[in-house]
């Protein structure tokens, strides 16, 4: 049996300081998504390319896509101060007083609203910028105005995966009743095929939501499929927030922030994530507050390549961050990286539900991170922050080391769950 000391009393350590702070006054740190139609150009024969042209090639999927989300939406999205994308127009804070309101007032920038988030006790308040004003020039004088407030773009994330909407699909559906909690998913909506069916409770976090997508319906079979496909915890319940619907702007940290909220009230224990975008302010505030009543995170580390910056919200502190691997076990040279990597699991070839009444292999971190969720929720059946170092001990136990000896920066603590997926 493997045991690797200090990444279990890094566990312990992290699991203690978050008991700790329960129920205490939490402070918000100083300091993550597109239309339903949008997906990640596919990479054919990546596997054959020299690892310079894979990384050539992946930079320049992610400027295309950035460029065409420009392009075909301008109405609706810009870029922030470090050219990222966000919603046009609008800022997100955090820690507002009505002075803080008042003095942006003064200087045009209109509250369009106010709103807490229950399940996280976050309040978040949505400014407009002033007409004519860039978002990126407005962020930097709100920042500057208000030094008290985290005040942030509303950033988009993307899929970290391929994935449309599945026009006309039906949703997988049912209400969340006493018993196990349900294990929860952030990202499209979920199609009822009969591997999911009758285990599905959706809310929509954008216009159009909850609406079917083949990227949510894969990752939400992953989790809990049973039958033709298995997921990683077969049979269990699933709560799904459809951060996308039909919005060209869906995707956004508010819907992020809010989706984590009804989870949390919701009593999930474990959440999957594998949607990829910059570091902000608003999304690990929620993902703190998330974390902090018990929550565990599973965020996939993406596929815009090693070279590529750190994913978030993977690469916020304590979310579990997930890489993929294919044949021989060997990396994904597509995979992303976080600023660290916790585990890894089948990322190719992977069997899980497209459609109401379909299966196809899909290929991505994003169908890794759901296999890891599964086993962790395994261990981790309710929220409840003593037993969280327990838990993610076990997961790490079960681990198959891969790479170099103990965890390291490519596989972290090894390959979780290396016959699933149909594999």
């Amino acid at each position: 049996m493997r045991v690797f000391i200090a990444p279990i009393l890094a566990i312990i350590l992290l699991a203690t300081g978050l008991a700790a702070r329960v129920g205490a006054q939490v402070a918000v740190p100083p300091v993550q998504l597109p239309d339903a139609t949008r997906s990640l150009p596919s990479l054919p024969n990546i596997d054959a390319q020299p690892l310079i042209a894979v990384g050539d090639t992946l930079a320049q999927v992610r400027i295309d896509r950035i460029a065409t989300l420009l392009r075909d939406h301008r109405d609706r999205i810009e870029l922030d101060r470090n050219e990222q994308p966000a919603v046009r127009g609008v800022l997100v804070a955090t820690g507002i007083d009505d002075a803080m309101i008042a003095r942006a007032a003064q200087q045009g920038f209109r509250l369009i609203d106010r709103d807490r988030i229950a399940g996280l006790d976050l309040e978040v308040a949505r400014f407009a910028i002033p007409q004519g004003r860039s978002l990126a020039r407005a962020q930097r004088q709100l920042v500057k105005l208000l030094p008290d407030a985290e005040v942030d773009a509303d950033h988009i994330y993307f899929r970290s995966g391929p994935g449309g909407a599945l026009v006309g699909a039906a949703l997988a559906t049912t209400r969340i009743s006493s018993g196990a909690a349900p294990l929860g998913l952030i990202d499209g909506g979920v199609a009822a095929h009969p591997s999911v069916a009758g285990r599905v409770e959706q809310r929509g976090f954008a216009a159009g939501a909850p609406s079917a997508s083949r990227h949510g319906t894969a990752v939400a079979s992953l989790l809990i499929g049973e039958g033709a496909v298995r997921g990683s915890a077969p049979g269990r319940r699933l709560a799904a927030a459809d951060v996308y619907g039909s919005d060209p702007a869906g995707g956004n940290a508010s819907a992020i922030a809010r989706a984590l909220g009804w989870l949390a009230e919701s009593g999930v224990a474990v959440t999957t994530i594998s949607l990829v975008g910059p570091d902000n302010k608003l999304v690990a505030a929620a993902v703190s507050r998330a974390q902090q009543r018990g929550m565990l995170i599973v965020a996939a580390v993406g596929n815009d390549g090693p070279a590529a910056p750190p994913a978030y919200p993977a690469s916020c502190k304590g979310v579990f961050a997930v890489t993929g691997v294919g044949d021989g076990n060997r990396a994904l040279p597509e995979a992303g990286r976080a600023l660290r990597v916790d585990f890894a699991a089948p990322g190719a070839n992977v069997l899980a539900a497209t459609g109401a009444h379909s299966t196809d292999r899909v290929r991505g971190t994003s169908f890794a991170a759901p296999l890891v969720a599964g086993r962790l929720a395994q261990h981790y059946p309710v929220p409840a922050t003593d037993r969280i170092a327990a838990a993610v001990t076990a997961l790490v136990m079960e681990a198959r080391d891969l790479g170099k000896k103990g965890r390291d920066p490519v596989y972290g603590h090894g390959l979780v769950c290396g016959t699933c997926g149909g594999r």
